[in-house]
């Protein structure tokens, strides 16, 4: 059985994963768009073409460390390496000296380079660290247990750091919004580069009680990491048809998650009016809160329900909390911004999707290990680099329409630079209203029906496991 020190240690990791999403989901559309003024749409399409490219990577580095050879075993070494340049990446991010921002095609190209430079490292070292989940244990709830430690530190830092850094770094003097300051942001990259260092070290060093060598590890692919071999692991991973569901599921969610991380930033700080103070507390305690009640109730759950159950009960929650808040203010039937009701009120919508987004993500991850006892079955081979990376593969594929989305709605409804909180006409806040609506709630109810069709039950599992360690200790009798 898995202590809380392994399971803690092992989670760590989901904070590397979620500062990098934090810097772009909060401050880079910010950053680029309305500090430095490069165009809206050019920032959206730079971002998705680094995020091309981060999901390119992503089976690559699956299938590299699924038939990485070494006394250290298959995980480690790639998370070792990653930890000195991805730190740095967000240095040089949120650092552009002024001969570059003097020039639109050198700050785009800036931000094209160390998007790249630091989403190449992030994958390196979190595609392995996935991966490893499958390897530590084998345990139906286990898997649930360290991979919701894993999304719970995701989560945390997903939301820890912005909220850090709008109480510390954001700070503007005489009353100024620090969030539009230039000089604020090179900290900020600085807090990211720490944070990275310090929870992918902890880590990599708490898990390596957990290294196996993979000299000599019965199922792993034989073979080297070429193009003709990573293209056979795509094409197994897809043949699994529970797999193929999964990822249209996951497709559908992050498109309508990355509209919301866009511009959740933006309608906090036009549409509601909220202070650096007040965003601070709406991005933090909602979800603190929310990985605390996910965490209690976790296993309660899992022991009543299939995860396949409760990936469909919680995005029917998430469709249900996005029906009430936005258009009740839209039809004038909430108090002015500034009042204590309206800040209530966007806490709780928070808080509940939240708490459903990250039970629906925990489950989903559990499910994929759980996908690769099947396809161990089926193919005599363990690939779980492989599903992990398709997985996140299609995630970042799905996330480009949010950067995308994000910078063309700046452009369409004609929120620009020289706009304030407060005196921001009312047909560009409707039209940021509509644009936060129609660009969520399509995605999560394709991901409803989908997740309807999935049924990969605990017996089914547990079987698949069982057969399989019959067939390995017979392997190693003859």
């Amino acid at each position: 059985m898995l202590t809380i020190k392994s399971r803690v240690a092992y989670g760590a990791g989901g904070a590397v994963y979620a500062i990098k999403e934090a810097a772009y989901t909060m401050f880079v559309l910010l950053f680029y768009t309305q500090v430095l003024g490069l165009n809206g749409t050019m920032t959206g399409i730079v971002i998705s073409l680094s995020l091309v490219w981060d999901g390119i990577s992503d089976p690559l580095a699956g299938t590299l460390s699924d038939r990485l050879r070494s006394r250290f075993g298959r995980r480690h070494p790639f998370m070792l390496a990653s930890i000195l340049p991805m730190g740095l990446g967000f240095i040089g991010l949120f650092s552009p000296p002024t001969t570059v921002t003097a020039s639109t095609p050198m700050l785009a190209g800036w931000l094209l380079f160390w998007s790249l430079w630091v989403r190449t490292f992030i994958t390196t070292f979190t595609i392995p660290h996935l991966a490893l989940s499958a390897e530590i244990t084998r345990d139906y709830h286990e898997r649930s247990q360290i991979l919701g430690a894993r999304l719970a530190f995701l989560f945390l830092f997903s939301v820890l750091i912005p909220a850090v850094a709008l109480l510390l770094v954001f700070t503007g003097e005489g009353g100024s919004d620090g969030r539009f300051e230039r000089d604020n942001y090179p900290l900020y990259g600085a807090l990211s580069c720490a944070a990275v260092w310090l929870m992918a070290g902890i880590t990599t060093v708490g898990t390596r009680r957990h290294i196996r060598s993979s000299l000599d590890i019965a199922g792993a692919p034989a073979n080297r990491g070429t193009l003709r071999n990573l293209t056979l692991d795509i094409r197994r991973t897809l043949a699994n048809s529970s797999f193929r569901l999964v990822l249209g599921y996951e497709i559908a969610n992050m498109v309508a998650y990355g509209t919301v991380a866009t511009l959740n930033m933006l309608v906090w700080t036009y549409y509601w009016e909220f202070s650096t103070r007040e965003v601070s507390i709406i991005l933090s305690v909602p979800s603190l809160l929310a990985v605390a009640l996910v965490m209690m109730t976790l296993t309660p759950l899992s022991r009543r329900f299939e995860k396949f159950q409760l990936m469909q009960l919680s995005v029917a929650g998430i469709i249900l909390n996005c029906l009430w808040l936005y258009p009740l203010r839209m039809l004038d039937l909430l108090p002015p911004n500034g009042t204590a009701v309206i800040f209530a009120l966007n806490f709780l919508f928070m808080l509940i999707f939240m708490y459903c987004f990250l039970l629906r993500a925990i489950q989903t991850q559990s499910i994929i290990a759980d996908i690769t006892d099947e396809h161990e079955f089926e193919h005599e081979l363990k690939q779980e680099g492989g599903f992990f990376a398709a997985a996140n593969f299609v995630n970042k594929f799905a996330s480009i329409f949010g950067p995308v989305y994000g910078g063309v709605v700046l452009d369409v409804i004609g929120l620009t630079g020289d706009m304030r909180p407060g005196n921001v006409p009312a047909p560009v806040l409707d039209g940021l209203a509509w644009a936060f609506g129609l660009g969520t709630l399509p995605g999560f109810v394709i991901a409803l029906l989908l997740v309807l069709r999935l049924d990969l039950t605990r017996a089914r599992v547990e079987d698949l496991q069982r057969r399989n360690r019959e067939r390995e200790s017979a392997r190693r009798r003859a």
